[in-house]
């Protein structure tokens, strides 16, 4: 608990640590996107939401000395980070300079650092109306967590640490930033029931990655007559079936875990024709036999 509390709120954090820090976090995020080991994994989450960068922002204001330095210093952190991102990211992307074009969002969420580093340093007066400014940082965390242990779901164990970082963030802020024992009592038992719904909502609702894998035509030729099916029924299911949208008869798949199979076409005289099928959460890659 005290290295808990050093950290939130014990750190003389100069101007000097402050740019050193903007410009690790800039690297690493860089790397985690440049990197293909770290694609699909719990890493590649600080690159698209926000969770990790709600931490960086609240470790800032807590070990800030006023309003204004915490406006200032958040805002700073951000200008500096998230441009160097894209800038690492030019000479390994297809992209090129065009990257830059998805930074207009961060660019947006770094001039709302000022306003929201100013009035979140007010969490420190250790009162309810703190808990309340907190709360929204809260819920972008849960909504990270529901589409991670929702990602964990379909391709366990990936992303594991992630979810677990939502979690305990949901639980320990309130622990970590307040002194008032009746706020970080209900603030963790807000988290906890946080926690414990979403888990129960993902688990009553698996992820099903739904998507037509092939259409009868000049490449592939099979009707209703055909059958087809995954070599391992964890990974899903797959049917051939008429789409009056396209009028032509399309193979569907329901896909429910990643992973690597086997995708099998069996004609009605018996005749075979096998795919090597790789699965991701949103995506896959077919290639024939």
């Amino acid at each position: 608990m005290k290295t808990l509390k050093k950290l939130f709120g014990g750190i003389e954090l100069t101007w000097p640590k402050l740019i050193v820090a903007a410009v690790a976090a800039g690297v690493f995020t860089a790397a985690m996107a440049i990197i293909p080991i770290f694609q699909n994994t719990s890493f590649i989450a600080i690159t698209a939401t926000f969770e990790v960068w709600i931490l960086f922002g609240i470790l800032i204001i807590m070990n800030s000395k006023s309003n204004l330095d915490a406006a200032l210093k958040c805002f700073v952190f951000f200008l500096i980070s998230q441009p160097l991102v894209y800038l690492i990211q030019v000479p390994f992307s297809w992209q090129g300079w065009g990257l830059f074009g998805y930074y207009i969002y961060w660019a947006i969420w770094t001039v709302l650092c000022f306003p929201m580093g100013y009035v979140g340093y007010w969490m420190k007066k250790d009162k309810w109306w703190g808990y309340l400014i907190l709360l929204p940082m809260i819920g972008l965390t849960a909504y990270s967590y529901l589409a991670y242990f929702s990602d964990f779901q379909f391709a366990m164990p990936r992303y594991v640490l992630i979810s677990l970082f939502c979690a305990c963030a949901m639980i320990l802020y309130p622990v970590a930033i307040f002194e008032n024992k009746r706020i970080r009592r209900v603030g963790a038992a807000v988290g906890g029931a946080l926690v414990v719904a979403l888990t129960i909502l993902c688990l009553l609702n698996p992820p099903v990655y739904s998507t037509e894998i092939m259409g009868n035509g000049e490449e592939h030729h099979f009707d209703d007559s055909y059958t087809a099916y995954l070599a391992d029924g964890k990974y899903g299911d797959v049917q051939i079936r008429y789409e009056d949208g396209v009028e032509e008869y399309m193979l569907h798949a329901d896909f429910r875990h990643a992973g690597d199979t086997v995708l099998t076409i069996v004609s009605p005289s018996g005749e075979k024709e096998e795919y090597d099928l790789h699965i991701e959460r949103n995506k896959y890659e077919l290639t024939k036999r």
